[in-house]
C-alpha cells in the first residue's frame, strides 16, 4: 500500500477519537461556567451517619482525618466513624484506638477499597439504624460544618447519592500542582458542567454520601478496585440521579511525583477500560429507554484517556510538520482547543504565579512521567 495512504489512515484513526474527546470536554467545560440556582434549605431532620474511612497503609495521614471528622458541630450521637485499618502499623492502630471510633483491622490477602467498605458494612452493629453512608479517604480533611452541610444537601437532592467537592490541600511540587489543576478540571467538566446541563455528576471515590439502605445492598456487588465506578454504574442503571454540591468542600493530598501520579492515572485508565468492556452492551438499551445519564456515562468511558490524548496530540503536532505540513494544522487546532477548554475549567484561585508554568508545561511533565514510570518498572523487573 502507498505510504501516503497509510499515513492518511493512521492520521484519521488517531484524530477522530481525539477530536471527539475534545468536543465532549469542550461542551461541559463551557457548561461549567454557569452556576446552578439551587436553594439548599436547612434540613428538617438530622440524619444518622455511618462514616466509613478505608485506610490502606495510610499511617501518616489517617489520624488527621479522624480528628477532622470527630471535630464536627453535628451532634456526635448522630454519627459513627468506622476506620478500616488495612495493613497499618500497630502503633497507628494503638493511636487510633484512643479515639471514639470503631476500629477494624482486617488482614486481606489482596487489599481493595471495595473489600474494606464491605467489611465495614458487615461489622456494623445490627441494632443501629443509619440513614446515610458517607465514604471518605484516609487523607481527607473536612471543615467543622461538613456533616451539617451534607445533611442539608442530601435532603435538598432527594436522591440516593450525592458527591461533594474534592479539593487539593497541597501544591508543593510540580506534580501536586498539576494534580490540583486537573482535579478541579474534573470537578468542573464531569460534575459541575454535567449538573448544569441536567445530567448526573461523576462520583469521585471519596466525599460521597449514599442512602444507607441502598449502599448496604449494592456495595456488596462491587468486585474491582474501581468500586466507585461500579456503584456509579449501578445507580445510573437503576435510574437514580447523582447530584453534586460545589459548595461542600473536603481536602485531600495530591501525589507529589510525576511517576506516582502517572501510576495512579494508569490504574484509572485500566478501570475505565474494564468498565467500558463490562457495560458497553447496555448503551443501545440506555438510549432506547431514554436513560440519558447512563448513556452519557457509557459514552464518557469511551472517551480517550486524557494522558494518552495529550501524548498523541504532542507526537502528531511535532512529527507531522516534517512529513506533510497540511496534516499538522488540524492537530494544532485541536491541541489549542483542548488547552483553551482546560483553561476555562480551571478555577480562578489556581491561576497564580505558578499556573502558567505548571499548566502550559503539563503535557511535557505528563510525557516525562510516562517515560520515567515505564523505565522504573523495567528496572524493577530486571532486579
Amino acid at each position: 500500500m502507498d505510504f501516503w495512504i497509510i499515513l492518511y489512515i493512521i492520521d484519521w484513526i488517531l484524530f477522530i477519537p481525539v477530536a471527539g474527546t475534545v468536543l465532549y470536554l469542550g461542551i461541559f467545560s463551557v457548561a461549567s461556567l454557569f452556576n446552578r440556582d439551587t436553594i439548599q434549605d436547612k434540613a428538617k431532620t438530622q440524619n444518622r451517619f455511618a462514616i466509613i474511612i478505608p485506610s490502606h497503609k495510610q499511617d501518616k495521614v489517617i489520624e488527621q482525618a479522624v480528628v477532622s471528622i470527630l471535630s464536627q458541630d453535628y451532634p456526635q450521637r448522630l454519627f459513627d466513624v468506622v476506620v478500616v485499618s488495612d495493613h497499618q502499623s500497630e502503633i497507628t492502630n494503638m493511636r487510633l484506638a484512643q479515639y471514639p471510633i470503631t476500629l477494624l483491622t482486617p488482614d486481606f490477602a489482596e487489599s481493595t477499597k471495595a473489600k474494606s467498605l464491605q467489611y465495614a458494612i458487615l461489622k456494623l452493629p445490627e441494632f443501629k439504624i443509619y440513614d446515610i453512608a458517607l465514604v471518605l479517604d484516609a487523607d481527607n480533611i473536612v471543615e467543622q460544618d461538613f456533616l451539617t452541610k451534607v445533611n442539608d444537601a442530601f435532603e435538598t437532592a432527594a436522591t440516593k447519592a450525592i458527591q461533594m467537592h474534592r479539593i487539593s490541600r497541597n501544591r508543593d511540587t510540580a506534580a501536586a500542582r498539576m494534580g490540583s489543576i486537573f482535579e478541579e478540571i474534573n470537578n468542573n467538566i464531569f460534575r459541575k458542567g454535567h449538573i448544569n446541563l441536567g445530567i448526573s455528576a461523576a462520583l469521585a471515590g471519596s466525599g460521597t454520601a449514599y442512602d444507607f439502605t441502598w449502599f448496604k445492598t449494592n456495595v456488596m456487588k462491587a468486585k474491582t478496585a474501581g468500586e466507585d465506578k461500579e456503584l456509579e454504574a449501578l445507580l445510573l442503571k437503576q435510574g437514580y440521579f447523582i447530584d453534586y454540591f460545589d459548595n461542600i468542600l473536603l481536602y485531600g493530598e495530591k501525589k507529589r511525583t510525576t511517576s506516582k501520579m502517572n501510576e495512579q492515572h494508569s490504574r484509572w485508565t485500566l478501570q475505565q477500560i474494564q468498565n467500558l468492556i463490562k457495560n458497553i452492551k447496555y448503551l443501545p438499551g440506555a438510549i432506547f429507554r431514554k436513560q440519558y445519564d447512563w448513556a452519557d456515562k457509557l459514552i464518557q468511558w469511551m472517551l480517550m484517556p486524557r494522558t494518552s490524548m495529550i501524548g498523541i496530540m504532542m507526537f502528531m503536532s511535532i512529527l507531522l510538520p516534517f512529513i506533510y505540513l497540511t496534516l499538522a494544522v488540524k492537530w494544532w487546532i485541536v491541541s489549542s482547543a483542548v488547552l483553551f477548554f482546560f483553561a476555562l475549567a480551571t478555577p480562578d484561585y489556581l491561576v497564580d504565579e505558578m499556573w502558567d508554568r505548571t499548566f502550559l508545561r503539563s503535557p511535557f511533565v505528563t510525557l516525562w512521567g510516562i517515560i520515567s514510570t515505564k523505565f522504573l518498572n523495567k528496572e524493577k523487573e530486571t532486579n
